[in-house]
């Protein structure tokens, strides 16, 4: 054997040998077990800044508190909005949820830093909510002139409080606030990343990310879609395996910053959402239709247009509520205690219709055939078929249509009709002089047809291809908007406007829109002859309906499908 065989013979012998676990392999399963070892454990918690009950020392409140005898809290994290602090709370171990309550045993602490004496500044809560399954909204004012802007909490009776956050504070303007299991996918809604309307982003720039506490992403996986505030996120395989161990799973994306010399930066999108999943039974039929709405203090208005709709075919109903502090909480349990199948998700985030609309659509998407996306002061009506179920009726017949996933209806927009106080009989026998020019549409969507973007504008989305809407006509069905009440309700606009791409009324933005009232400005003055705008033409036809149909039981406040009880 010559000289240049026995080389290449030697260089053969001295190429690596590919065993059956390579290195990757190697690094993927212990990635693996790791991910799980620290999935089965994470309820373990860790105390730091115990807050412990007033007049009782450290020692015997950790004593107690690990005996079981307190309920035990930790902050998980806090948001700082343009009018208030919001802190996320949840539960550690035993105890009942009930001592929180309505927060009056909680108060709101603030800290001085600018003096050489700690001073401590407490501040009732201004409200407390049930968020989900595993924690609860403290909503606290904005801190005191001096005073630190990272808020903790104190408790007046039986409940310790610990601060487990990193982060002292989250800007609402840079945020993943949200997130939800879609099938194999995840959607995170995040602020700050997207200021487009109605546009989709490319998807690539982004990366998804999943783990524990306030920073340790531990999986990762591509962006599906991006739009406005909505990233759609493939699933990492360990969490597609085992869905039911990815709740509370804190989720948020990354994106590349571009540098000098063509290189990048990961910036990771600060996070306060946690995965959830929608319930509901299995092999239980849908709803023909349901409704979706998102609200702001709507107490007294919401009764009628349940009690209304629900004569039309409403049968469930998804109530967005987004920071009420008017009591509509036990107005919507008494409304679901008569029948009507209401139930009412806290929606803590500021100007996010949009987004909000796309989480319910994902929620409804396995219970209901058609979502209708409207407005509390928007009332369906049928000029020539004014019948007990005829919206129902109406979205049955397109069900199974192969082509159509969306029936548009047009709006007429009412004005106060010569009224200075709200109508005592509600706002459909009240309010009858309206615009003759229709304004705009609002949509009935079959959500399982929905583009996997999520993609929705004023109340409409986008569909899969293959799909198109169909305009109603209007001697089918119009809406009636109550849009110009009485300056007592109407001024209520100025506070805030729902809608993530609507200008608030306080705004010198778009001062012309349809969006705003016409002539009306930036100020809440009410003008002189506010009463007698927006009346163009007399229409009773929707009053005549309802003092024919459900007068009686709308005076009571007490209708369930279509049996006066």
């Amino acid at each position: 054997m010559d000289s240049s065989d026995q080389r290449r013979k030697r260089k053969r012998s001295l190429k690596p040998t590919h065993h059956f676990f390579s290195l990757r392999s190697l690094l993927y399963f212990f990635s693996f077990f790791a991910f799980f070892f620290i999935l089965f454990r994470r309820n373990t918690p860790s105390f730091h800044h115990l807050v412990v009950l007033p007049g009782s020392s450290t020692s015997s409140s950790i004593h107690r508190l690990f005996s079981g005898e307190l309920t035990r809290f930790k902050i998980d994290d806090r948001v700082l909005f343009p009018d208030h602090i919001l802190i996320l709370l949840s539960g550690i171990g035993i105890g009942s949820w009930n001592l929180v309550g309505n927060g009056k045993g909680l108060e709101c602490i603030y800290r001085n830093n600018y003096t050489e004496e700690e001073e401590e500044k407490g501040v009732a809560v201004l409200s407390v909510d049930e968020y989900n399954d595993i924690q609860w909204l403290v909503r606290c004012p904005l801190r005191p002139t001096n005073f630190s802007s990272v808020v903790t909490l104190r408790s007046r009776g039986a409940i310790t409080v610990a601060d487990t956050t990193v982060v002292a504070m989250n800007s609402w303007e840079n945020l993943a606030y949200e997130a939800v299991l879609d099938g194999n996918t995840a959607v995170v809604f995040v602020k700050g990343i997207s200021h487009r309307q109605d546009k989709a982003s490319d998807p690539n720039r982004f990366r998804c990310h999943f783990g524990f506490g306030n920073q340790n992403y531990i999986l990762a996986s591509k962006a599906l879609t991006a739009a406005q505030e909505v990233v759609r996120c493939a699933l990492p395989k360990s969490l597609e395996i085992h869905p039911e161990k990815s709740q509370g799973i804190r989720a948020t994306v990354s994106f590349q910053l571009p540098m000098r010399n063509h290189h990048h930066r990961t910036i990771f999108v600060p996070s306060v959402a946690k995965l959830s999943s929608s319930k509901f039974e299995k092999n239980t039929p849908k709803h023909d239709l349901c409704v979706c709405t998102m609200l702001w203090n709507q107490a007294d208005s919401i009764r009628e247009w349940i009690t209304y709709h629900s004569w039309l075919g409403v049968q469930k109903w998804f109530i967005y509520d987004n920071n009420s502090d008017d009591g509509i909480e036990s107005v919507i349990n008494k409304l679901d205690l008569e029948g009507f199948n209401v139930s009412r998700h806290v929606w803590p985030w500021i100007k996010t219709q949009e987004a909000g609309f796309s989480h319910c659509a994902i929620k409804a998407k396995n219970e209901c055939n058609w979502v209708s996306f409207m407005d509390v002061d928007e009332f369906y009506y049928f000029p020539n078929l004014p019948g007990h179920g005829a919206l129902r009726t109406l979205v049955s017949n397109y069900t199974s249509s192969p082509s159509i996933g969306e029936l548009r209806t047009r709006c007429h927009s009412f004005g106060p009709s010569g009224l200075r106080s709200p109508p005592k009989n509600g706002v459909t026998v009240g309010y009858t002089c309206r615009l003759q020019r229709p304004e705009r549409h609002k949509s009935i969507v079959r959500p399982e047809v929905l583009d996997t973007t999520l993609m929705n504008v004023v109340h409409h989305f986008h569909l899969r291809e293959g799909f198109s809407f169909l305009d109603v006509g209007q001697n089918t069905a119009v809406i009636n908007h109550y849009k110009y009440q009485v300056w007592e309700v109407f001024r209520a606009k100025f506070y805030r406007r729902v809608a993530t791409y609507v200008a608030d009324w306080k705004d010198s933005q778009n001062e012309g829109s349809r969006d705003r009232a016409p002539g009306l400005g930036t100020e809440p003055i009410e003008p002189a002859d506010w009463r007698l705008r927006f009346c163009e033409v007399w229409d009773t036809g929707l009053r005549d309906v309802v003092l024919a149909n459900l007068d009686n039981v709308l005076s009571r406040g007490r209708y369930l499908g279509g049996i006066d009880i």
